[in-house]
């Protein structure tokens, strides 16, 4: 009887759960031991993978005088993740890998430098810093988002126009009212959300922007704006008369798919870069017009249809039944524009026209 618990540790040990964070593979070892769980921290112990693809010490641990050391880039508002409460989870990381771990005070942009007298053991706490950033940064609520504006004034005339006529004629169903439409200023088409926690990261983000313009956007385009059309609507969960969220299409005037091949690379650039969380295999194109989520936030609420970074906002929505508003505005044109840019938005922000601050552009043309 004795031996099974032993038989199931080596099973544990000869097949590891294993954690991919930023192209690296780590184990996600068991420790057969109490541990008091904290409420900052997830107690990942985790050693490199030996996976051939891939060089498993990625970051650079510099010999010097006294041993090793290694510096991470993090970004001021996640410091409290690495300290923990009352400071234990560096002391915890720094015990057990027998290393120092110097972080800058709050609110004070730096490097994190991990010493130690083994190359080891800087390695072993670099990865548990790793694991425990990547696992708090998929939970910050997003900052930034990759967007297209729909905010011309033919598109502005239109979504007037058809809020007036959808209020108009479908006043009485239930849920339905003028709380629910998008601002007009603030039209879109939403590529991806990010979460940009410093100056350094939105600057990465603007750089891989004009990257991507040069690696292949130009070539997609031919330098010149995209000639979109904004007609009919959809909706996105299963049932017209619980709707949550109703949405204009979009799509090329010429018929290619050109805007949907330059959304979906950017976003496979912007994953691969570790500063977008994959939402989907493709990117779905649409220009949100109504929203439950505008009826507590018309100012500032985007819409999201997943959680990946943030909490759900979809509790104690009151959806609304839009079937007529299907019937009645099915092919409801909004009009022809040229998008000329993508735009990395500010969530929570507006500038002189009304649409989201910007913090950097991809010329089109």
């Amino acid at each position: 009887m004795a031996r099974r618990p032993w038989k199931s540790s080596v099973m544990d040990v000869l097949r590891p759960t294993l954690v991919r964070i930023g192209g690296r593979v780590y184990r996600k070892n068991i420790i057969h031991e109490q541990v008091q769980q904290q409420e900052e921290e997830e107690n990942f112990y985790t050693g490199p993978s030996d996976c051939a693809d891939e060089p498993c010490d990625a970051f650079v641990v510099e010999e010097t005088d006294k041993g090793f050391q290694c510096r991470v880039e993090v970004p001021s508002p996640l410091y409290k993740y690495i300290i923990g409460k009352k400071g234990e989870t560096k002391k915890r990381i720094e015990t057990e890998t027998r290393t120092s771990i110097s972080i800058p005070k709050p609110g004070l942009e730096g490097e994190i430098v991990i010493t130690g007298q083994q190359r080891g053991g800087v390695i072993s706490a670099r990865t548990r810093i790793d694991v425990l950033l990547d696992s708090f940064r998929k939970k910050q609520p997003f900052t930034h988002f990759l967007s297209f504006a729909l905010n011309q004034p033919v598109v502005q005339e239109k979504f007037l126009q058809f809020k007036e006529e959808v209020l108009e004629k479908c006043s009485q169903d239930h849920g339905v009212s003028s709380s629910l439409f998008q601002n007009p200023a603030k039209l879109h088409l939403t590529l991806g959300t990010l979460v940009l926690l410093n100056e350094q990261e939105i600057q990465r983000a603007c750089d891989l922007l004009q990257q991507c313009k040069e690696d292949f956007v130009d070539q997609i385009t031919g330098g010149k704006p995209l000639s979109v059309e904004v007609a009919g609507v959809e909706y996105m969960n299963d049932d017209p008369a619980m709707m949550d969220v109703l949405y204009a299409k979009v799509h090329m005037k010429d018929g290619s798919d050109k805007l949907q091949v330059i959304a979906d690379q950017l976003v496979e650039k912007f994953v691969a870069s570790g500063l977008m969380l994959r939402e989907w295999d493709r990117v779905k194109l649409h220009a949100t017009v109504m929203n439950t989520l505008f009826r507590k936030d018309p100012s500032g609420a985007e819409e999201r249809s997943s959680t990946v970074s943030g909490k759900s906002s979809f509790k104690e929505r009151e959806s609304f039944n839009g079937r007529n508003i299907l019937k009645l505005f099915e092919n409801f044109s909004f009009g022809e524009v040229q998008l000329d840019a993508v735009l990395l938005s500010q969530r929570y922000s507006s500038d002189a026209s009304g649409y989201y601050g910007t913090a950097g552009r991809l010329l089109l043309h």
